[in-house]
């Protein structure tokens, strides 16, 4: 089982910045052989999917933010955050902290761990 818990969500002005962490539980090996992801939700849609890094420190976007949002991991701290620079009003939702890996009871699957979410509210 993993614990993941995030920090440094908060209020900012439109085009501040911000830096979320997540901290997870559990064997620095597991950890290291995860991938990890940030997704964002706002009040009443879906959770979407903000930036991902592999294991190998290879990371993906979406497109909106590229340029923008950094994500980073710290394999010795079992760490991943992700910098987020010019926030935007409707980037305005709670974060969430993803870490996956295969099933080991069925490698043709994936499991995924969640933290509870820090909130990012970006108004003036």
């Amino acid at each position: 089982q993993v614990h993941l818990v995030e920090s440094g969500g908060g209020l900012v002005q439109p085009g501040g910045s911000l830096r979320l962490s997540c901290r997870a539980s559990g064997s620095r090996s597991s950890f290291t052989v995860s991938d990890l992801g940030w997704y964002c939700q706002a009040q009443g849609k879906q959770r979407d999917l903000v930036a991902i890094i592999g294991k190998h420190h290879d990371t993906k976007y979406v497109y909106s933010v590229k340029g923008r949002f950094t994500i980073t991991r710290d394999n010795a701290e079992n760490k991943v955050y992700m910098q987020m620079e010019r926030l935007k009003p409707k980037e305005t939702a709670v974060y969430y902290c993803d870490l996956y890996k295969k099933n080991p009871n069925n490698p043709s699957t994936t499991i995924h761990f969640w933290g509870q979410g820090t909130q990012v509210t970006v108004a003036s």
